[in-house]
C-alpha cells in the first residue's frame, strides 16, 4: 500500500535544521566563487572593468544577491565552529547542541544584515 507523505506536516528538528542550512550555504558558497573571481578579476583589470562592476552590484538584485552570499558566509562559518566544537565534545549534550543551533540559526541573518549594511555605508 502507498504511503503518502505531507511535506508540511513534517518537523524538523531543530538541529537539522541548522545542518541542512550549512549544507546549502556551502553549495551557494561553491557556487558563487567562480562568479566572485570573475568580477574581482574584471574589477582589477582597468578603471573600465571596475566601473563596469560597480554597476553591476549596485542593481537591487546584486544587493540582495549580496545578502544571501553573506548570510551563507556567516551562517557557514558559525555552524563549522559549531560542528567542529562538537567533534571535540563541546556541547553535545541535547540542551546545549538545540541551543547552539538556535544560536547559530539567529545569529547569522542579524550578523549579515549587520554586515551588509555596514558594507554598503
Amino acid at each position: 500500500m502507498p504511503v503518502f507523505l505531507k511535506l508540511a506536516q513534517i518537523r524538523f528538528p531543530i538541529g537539522a535544521i541548522a545542518s541542512i542550512a550549512h549544507r546549502v550555504s556551502g553549495v551557494l558558497l561553491f557556487i558563487a566563487l567562480p562568479v566572485v573571481a570573475v568580477l574581482l578579476d574584471t574589477s582589477l583589470r582597468d578603471e573600465a572593468g571596475f566601473a563596469s562592476v560597480r554597476d553591476l552590484i549596485s542593481s537591487p538584485l546584486a544587493v540582495v544577491a549580496a545578502g544571501v552570499l553573506v548570510w551563507a558566509l556567516v551562517h557557514h562559518v558559525l555552524a563549522g565552529i559549531r560542528h567542529l566544537l562538537m567533534d571535540v565534545g563541546i556541547g553535545g549534550e541535547l540542551e546545549r547542541a538545540r541551543a547552539s543551533a538556535r544560536l547559530v540559526l539567529i545569529a547569522a541573518p542579524a550578523l549579515a544584515v549587520f554586515l551588509l549594511f555596514w558594507g554598503l555605508s
